[in-house]
């Protein structure tokens, strides 16, 4: 496998991994000034689909093969769209300011789009 030129080691090395670790705590920042009782609702839904991006292109890669790899970056890129769901109903809540619903919905739609990218790569061989 190989990305941006370079010999890919280690999942930490894929661009959509890191990506997606730095959405993952910056939702979990976001998420902490979301009311006291979404903390078992959608504060722990956005957090628990959050993880699973860069988790699931984490687990995928260790598994060592082109099939088993592409299986989990579509379930990766499943989470990326529950998490727009997600953060356009915390907008439509007052949870999430304009602004920051803009960022992160930008960021996350990027990373959805290297998700495909890399989907389609790994299809073509």
């Amino acid at each position: 496998m190989s990305n941006e030129g370079m010999s890919v080691k280690s999942f930490r090395d894929l661009r959509t991994w890191r990506e997606g670790h730095l959405l993952a705590v910056q939702l979990y920042r976001v998420t902490a000034n979301f009311p006291d009782h979404e903390r078992y609702g959608l504060s722990s839904q956005l957090r628990r689909a959050a993880v699973s991006v860069p988790s699931n292109i984490a687990e995928g890669f260790g598994r060592g093969s082109t099939k088993d790899f592409g299986r989990f970056l579509y379930i990766a890129r499943g989470s990326v769209f529950e998490i727009l769901a997600q953060l356009e109903i915390a907008k439509d809540l007052k949870y999430l300011p304009q602004e920051q619903y803009n960022i992160l919905t930008q960021r996350y739609e990027g990373l959805g789009a290297g998700l495909n990218s890399h989907i389609k790569v790994l299809r073509s061989k």
